[in-house]
């Protein structure tokens, strides 16, 4: 092989190293930008809940007619578990397998069922579409259904 053809060859490996280095890199910096947007737009509902679940007069202009300003409050503060739980799920911080022990432990609470019983069936519509989104609200609802006290008695 001559000294020039070699050198061709090299610069021709080189740059198409670079080249899929530069894909990969170009491939990360859009997942870490859509986690960031995830995440500020998390916090942005997050807030909201916050405040809709601490201020009677703010929660009072969004709750439901057969539902009591109290009741709604205490069901949005579930809710915001729920959404931290769900925003850990989707950066990657629950690890896999561990989903449906956190959503067991989320749905012991009497509070996060009732939440789940009057707007599980809302968040399974925003999840459509949505692969992750999807499972863990099958999950989620799973865990709910499952759970000894949102079993019928026994007769």
């Amino acid at each position: 092989m001559k000294l020039t053809t070699a050198i061709l060859a090299a610069g021709a490996a080189l740059s198409l190293t670079t080249a899929v280095i530069g894909a990969a890199r170009l491939r990360q910096d859009a997942r870490h930008q859509a986690e960031r947007n995830e995440a500020v737009v998390a916090r942005n509902q997050l807030d909201w809940l916050a405040q809709m679940s601490t201020n009677p007069d703010l929660a009072k202009l969004w709750t439901p007619e057969d539902m009591g300003v109290e009741e709604y409050m205490e069901l949005l503060r579930a809710n915001q578990l729920i959404c931290t739980l769900s925003l850990r799920d989707r950066l990657g911080f629950v690890r896999d397998g561990h989903l449906p022990f956190f959503a067991s432990v989320v749905m012991s609470s009497d509070v996060c069922r009732r939440y789940w019983h009057h707007f599980g069936d809302l968040r399974a519509r925003e999840a459509e579409g949505d692969e992750r989104a999807e499972h863990f609200t099958r999950v989620l609802d799973l865990a709910a259904k499952s759970h000894p006290r949102a079993q019928p008695a026994a007769v």
